[in-house]
């Protein structure tokens, strides 16, 4: 998993509320478990018409956000069904961090497992972030994971709350698999110890 840091880039207005998993990533994306390539199915039905042309108002197809990494989005961001693929086709696109008021809870401990940085925070915050990001691809904001902070382009930082554990995997770019690796040195101890205790086994 890619490490989080700090990170700087375009972030995208997305202010409609209760955007669920669906909308995120259609359900018939979901026959694939390759994480990879769904970032062009991203918001698909937002995204194009019946016949695959982009819809230009649609704000990725706008040419100042197509390069965005960072949502900054409505109220109840990731509700609907608890599909992994949600998370992998933001990640794909090149989204690295989502900021709302709240999430719901099994898309919000996807994004963690995936690399993806999810910040609550208040309305009024929200709303000078979303101000921000509405000035285009020259309005670059910055996220520093380390400091727990989150940065308009024009300075104005709010911190943000994250839990020490989760905040420790994403700086290390630790999934599940990481974690257990950490361990190995270790797991390789009892292991050896377990075998030379308990030959039968």
């Amino acid at each position: 998993m890619q490490k989080f840091t700090t990170l700087t880039g375009i972030a995208a207005p997305m202010p409609l509320v209760n955007i669920d998993t669906d909308m995120i990533i259609p359900k018939q994306f979901l026959k694939t478990i390759q994480r990879s390539g769904l970032g062009k199915n991203l918001f698909d039905e937002m995204r194009y018409t019946l016949e695959g042309e982009e819809i230009p108002e649609f704000v990725l197809n706008q040419p100042a956000y197509r390069s965005a990494e960072i949502i900054v989005a409505g109220d109840n961001f990731g509700c609907g069904s608890s599909r992994e693929h949600a998370p992998w086709a933001l990640l794909d696109f090149g989204i690295r961090c989502v900021v709302s008021t709240s999430f719901a809870d099994i898309f919000f401990n996807n994004c963690f497992k995936n690399g993806i940085l999810p910040i609550v925070l208040p309305q009024e915050q929200i709303d000078v972030l979303m101000a921000d990001a509405r000035k285009g691809a020259n309005a670059r904001m910055t996220v520093d994971l380390e400091a727990q902070t989150i940065t308009t382009s024009d300075g104005e930082s709010f911190g943000f709350e994250i839990d020490p554990h989760r905040k420790h995997c994403l700086l290390n770019g630790l999934d599940d698999i990481g974690l257990t690796l950490e361990k190995a040195s270790s797991i390789s101890s009892f292991e050896a110890k377990n075998a030379a205790l308990r030959p039968w086994a």
